[in-house]
């Protein structure tokens, strides 16, 4: 499984790669921006994990954009935002988001996302145990 983090933060790239890994992604790509994102995405990502505030091109209209382009219109987006409104997450939906991740976020949340997400897209994720829900 194939997985795209965008992030400008190495910190929380490395910290979404090991809940990824845990989760069973093998192929973890790293943006540190919305354009190279686009750079690195096509049809054989299974999800793209992206903050809202990127540099250069911010993540709601990289979520826009990989709706826009038919190679990637399919693939689940997980927004991971300290965004937390009600305007912001309607915000996000209307773009394309599959599933929202407030931060901060355990471990535990992240793998209860991965697994909502694989029940209702074509990522397949192994189930986790957790306490905690949508």
């Amino acid at each position: 499984m194939r997985c795209l983090i965008v992030d400008d933060s190495t910190t929380m790239r490395r910290i979404l790669e090991k809940a990824l890994r845990e989760a069973g992604f093998g192929e973890i790509l790293h943006a540190p921006d919305g354009p190279q994102a686009l750079q690195l995405a096509d049809g054989s990502l299974d999800l793209v994990v992206t903050k809202w505030n990127l540099p250069t091109l911010g993540g709601i209209e990289l979520i826009r954009r990989l709706r826009g382009a038919e190679e990637t219109k399919r693939v689940s987006v997980l927004m991971v935002t300290s965004r937390t409104s009600e305007t912001d997450v309607k915000t996000a939906a209307e773009a394309g988001v599959s599933s929202y991740l407030v931060k901060p976020f355990s471990p535990e949340t992240l793998a209860h996302k991965l697994v909502v997400l694989a029940q209702h897209s074509a990522v397949t994720v192994p189930t986790t145990e957790s306490s905690e829900s949508n």
